[in-house]
């Protein structure tokens, strides 16, 4: 997650989610096209309710940023975002070397049926 980092117009330092799933997207596929494996994903999180990084299944946005800001260092996913990072994380591992992306995996209804 280091270097991908913006300042917004209020001053926060944050990272957009979707920018995060989207490096991890891109790790992924880089070790596929290199027929190598991804040993590990560092984040920075916490598990508190903190507003840092914008985007994710609770949509925070600019605007909240300033609503529970409390990291003095970098900006981290809260314990939602980083769990829902973890989860898709997962599901790009168990849908294995074939998969084009987390973005294009099957979802709990379909694997269900």
């Amino acid at each position: 997650m280091h270097g991908n980092t913006k300042t917004t117009r209020s001053g926060h330092k944050t990272r957009p989610f979707e920018q995060i799933l989207a490096e991890v997207e891109a790790c992924f596929a880089i070790h596929r096209g290199e027929g190598s494996h991804l040993g590990g994903v560092h984040i920075e999180m916490t598990g508190k309710d903190v507003t840092e990084c914008t985007g994710g299944a609770q949509q925070i946005d600019e605007a909240m940023l300033s609503d529970r800001y409390h990291t003095h260092c970098d900006p981290r996913l809260n314990g939602s975002q980083a769990l829902e990072l973890a989860f898709l994380v997962a599901e790009r591992l168990r849908a294995g070397r074939g998969a084009t992306g987390m973005r294009g995996l099957v979802t709990a209804d379909e694997a269900v049926s």
